[in-house]
């Protein structure tokens, strides 16, 4: 996954390890191809432990309460992606005022890239494409990464839900509206797992 171009995409846009981030940074950009702006925000975490932090990122399992609008989240034994560094999980997450959206995915700790500790995942096309689409709106795509660097914290995040599961309203909400919001909610998600993370 470390070769991933959407990997590759965020680390263009973020400085080396984050040098020089004092505030919140926000970028996002196009692609080719996907309905949704690919995005990333990066926010000092002063003292942030990445070992920790991203040891709280692979704990999928208790996302649930410490992390925004995750409804369920669980791993899955998968034969094909051994822990504790590669995880099968499924999440649901509830979009407020439009519904839920569920997939499953894989995240992997990849180790060190550009300066920072990195965690990634990507959707999983056809268990994805097996779980109900009355249940909860499907994914179209879901790429995303967490980096830590020396006192920051960056997320990065390229989503969209499965066209045929939402209405043309729902659609423009979750796509458009999506990258209107994507800005908060990355610098929300930081803010709880930094949270999440500093605690014993």
């Amino acid at each position: 996954m470390k070769d991933s171009p959407f990997l590759k995409r965020v680390l263009d846009k973020l400085p080396p390890g984050g040098a020089g981030v004092s505030d919140y940074v926000f970028k996002h950009w196009s692609v080719a191809g996907k309905v949704t702006d690919e995005a990333t925000g990066i926010l000092p975490v002063p003292g942030v432990n990445p070992d920790k932090f991203l040891g709280r990122v692979m704990d999928l399992d208790h996302y649930t309460g410490p992390i925004p609008h995750v409804v369920e989240s669980r791993s899955i034994p998968d034969p094909r992606f051994p822990p504790p560094n590669q995880v099968r999980f499924y999440q649901r997450v509830k979009i407020p005022l439009l519904g839920d959206v569920h997939q499953e995915l894989l995240i992997e700790r990849i180790g060190e890239l550009g300066g920072f500790q990195v965690a990634a995942w990507r959707m999983l096309d056809k268990e994805t494409s097996a779980l109900s689409g009355k249940t909860a709106i499907r994914g179209g795509y879901n790429d995303g990464a967490w980096l830590v660097g020396p006192g920051v914290v960056a997320y990065a995040l390229s989503s969209a839900p499965l066209r045929d599961d939402v209405g043309f309203i729902k659609w423009k909400a979750l796509t458009a509206g999506a990258d209107v919001a994507a800005s908060k909610v990355i610098r929300d998600n930081i803010a709880a797992m930094a949270r999440w993370a500093a605690k014993d």
